[in-house]
């Protein structure tokens, strides 16, 4: 209990410096009506509410029988996750949304039990529909990087 504590303290430090470090910032354009900087301070803010209900709550976490254990296993799977994300994020710009999403989505997939080719048609269909509800319905626009030549 007094290392979740410890821990909770800790990055609740790390999210006012955060927070501190977004203050100021401001983009040369925007055209969001509340600026750029009030996505990341809301998340901050109630990333601080957790931890500051972490440090303060009366009775510690009893993990039960049905909880995962962190075994050699499921560190691997949160290793690999971690991975497929850094992966996902060099890729982003040169290979665009869809392509990168596809390359790391299918071994995500699989990496939680999905079959090949469900796994494969799903995730490729997802990129695609992602990918045109932001670019397309809602403005934000993304890379599409080696697909660049279908557009227009």
């Amino acid at each position: 209990m007094l290392f979740q504590r410890i821990f909770a303290s800790g990055l609740l430090i790390v999210c006012a410096g955060l927070a501190i470090m977004a203050w100021p910032y401001q983009a040369a354009f925007s055209y969001e009506p509340v600026g750029p900087r009030a996505f990341p301070l809301l998340m901050l803010a109630l990333m601080a509410l957790g931890l500051i209900y972490m440090i303060v709550r009366p009775s510690p976490v009893v993990h039960s029988e049905e909880d995962p254990q962190l075994d050699r296993q499921t560190l691997t799977k949160i290793g690999l996750c971690v991975l497929l994300l850094l992966v996902f994020a060099g890729t982003f710009e040169p290979l665009g949304f869809i392509l990168s999403s596809a390359l790391v989505g299918i071994p995500m997939a699989r990496l939680y039990g999905g079959r090949w080719l469900p796994s494969i048609v799903i995730i490729s269909l997802m990129s695609v529909a992602l990918y045109l509800l932001f670019d397309k319905a809602m403005d934000v626009p993304l890379p599409l990087g080696l697909l660049d030549v279908l557009e227009n």
